[in-house]
């Protein structure tokens, strides 16, 4: 009897090192490679952005790993954690508003 090969794992089945993401700064492109994956990373990135401690990560490390993602990505970023955790925002306020800066003024209404 032959076995098939497995299949792939499926990104929402895999575990994602963010503090190895967050060191070197650099997403995996296949993290990135559609749309439904990128904002799943988005969604897993702002959990793990609120569940460990602060200073395991630096605002520059954050902010690098952001500005690779698309712009609907980087809204979509601090949109979740927003909804995710209000009070925190004022935390992520200097990135929040770095990043946003640069979208239209609309955004902030």
């Amino acid at each position: 009897m032959k076995s098939s090969p497995p299949s792939p794992i499926p990104f929402s089945a895999q575990a994602v090192a963010f503090w190895e993401l967050l060191e070197t700064g650099a997403i995996p492109q296949e993290y990135l490679s559609s749309e439904y994956v990128a904002q799943q990373f988005v969604e897993r990135l702002v959990h793990y952005i609120l569940s460990v401690p602060v200073k395991s990560y630096s605002m520059s490390q954050l902010a690098k790993l952001i500005e690779q993602l698309d712009p609907r990505l980087q809204v979509l970023f601090f949109r979740r954690l927003k909804e995710t955790s209000p009070h925190s925002l004022k935390d992520f306020a200097p990135l929040y508003y770095g990043f946003m800066a640069e979208f239209h003024p609309l955004l902030f209404t």
